[in-house]
């Protein structure tokens, strides 16, 4: 017996081993919601609202490659025999071989002008401080609610002037503008997440503010970088408008705008119409397959800060 239970009196042992009093109930005791989690979900929950949600998504995919590999005429649901007629039609007859190179062009180009452009800006927001930071900081905010049709008769103008219609620069041109103040927002929260002290051991070392910048904090900037540049790509082949407007030249013209030669005003070719989506959809496809790890890692990261 240790000495603080001899010291317990008589009392007090007999009242710890009462039983409660009639009409008192002994507490119960709770079962403890820790072991409670998703785990404990029915898995149909889970499954039932996802395979609807997939299957909405997956049809006009499928109704897409049922019209462009099925033979001209059946009206099978299954693309059986393949054929590839409505592809060779498109692509040599209504000249999507061009429209394909314009589009990659005009992509990669804006992504490359985008980026550059975007990380010296982000760079200034996120490592400098000046007066009129915060109001252009809102400015940017403030130019994503700006429609881009409002900016056709001002671009129009302005290539007018610089006799750039019909050329490929002016839709690159524009493509980086409308692009820019968003890329610009999200790399400078990038670059925040970087620690200053790492540039600052870099100067200490020797090197100068670009040779730091380049040495260490472009290194840690590529899961956002590869994440902001694929989105510029992705916007720039897909976007119609710019093209529509600045190029009248058929050789001139991307693949939104071949896609909408395709559609008469009086009939619709549907097996080179999902031909040419097929085509128009598989950089896409490619690009994000490649990139979708470090499209999660760049956006999280630029999400913690900024």
């Amino acid at each position: 017996m240790t000495v603080k239970e001899a010291q317990l009196t008589p009392a007090a042992t007999a009242t710890a081993s009462a039983p409660p009093a009639p009409g008192r109930r002994r507490p119960e005791t709770r079962p403890s919601k820790k072991g409670s989690s998703w785990d404990d979900v029915p898995r149909r929950q889970i499954y039932v609202p996802l395979g609807v949600y997939l299957l909405f998504t997956l049809i006009p995919f499928y109704w897409m490659l049922l019209f462009a590999f099925r033979p001209t005429g059946s009206t099978s649901l299954v693309p059986w025999p393949l054929t590839f007629e409505h592809f060779d039609k498109v692509w040599n007859e209504r000249a999507f071989a061009t429209f394909f190179q314009n589009s990659l062009l005009v992509g990669v180009a804006s992504m490359l002008m985008t980026t550059v452009v975007a990380l010296a800006g982000g760079y200034a927001l996120a490592r400098f401080d000046f007066k009129v930071k915060r109001a252009f900081m809102l400015a940017l905010l403030c130019s994503q609610f700006i429609p881009g049709a409002l900016m056709l008769v001002p671009l129009f103008e302005i290539f007018a002037n610089l006799k750039m219609i019909n050329s490929l620069g002016s839709v690159i041109i524009a493509e980086t503008v409308f692009q820019l103040p968003l890329t610009m927002i999200l790399i400078s929260g990038f670059i925040r997440n970087v620690p200053p002290s790492l540039e600052e051991a870099a100067w200490v070392d020797g090197c100068g503010r670009f040779r730091a910048f380049c040495a260490v904090v472009l290194p840690l900037l590529r899961p956002g970088l590869i994440a902001v540049g694929s989105f510029a790509f992705v916007h720039s082949w897909n976007h119609f408008l710019f093209a529509l407007m600045f190029l009248s030249d058929q050789s001139k013209q991307t693949i939104p705008v071949g896609l909408a030669t395709l559609m008469g005003a009086d009939s619709v070719d549907l097996g080179a119409l999902a031909a040419g989506g097929v085509v128009a959809a598989l950089p896409v496809v490619i690009v994000f397959a490649f990139i979708q790890k470090w499209l999660v890692t760049g956006f999280s990261a630029g999400a913690v800060k900024g």
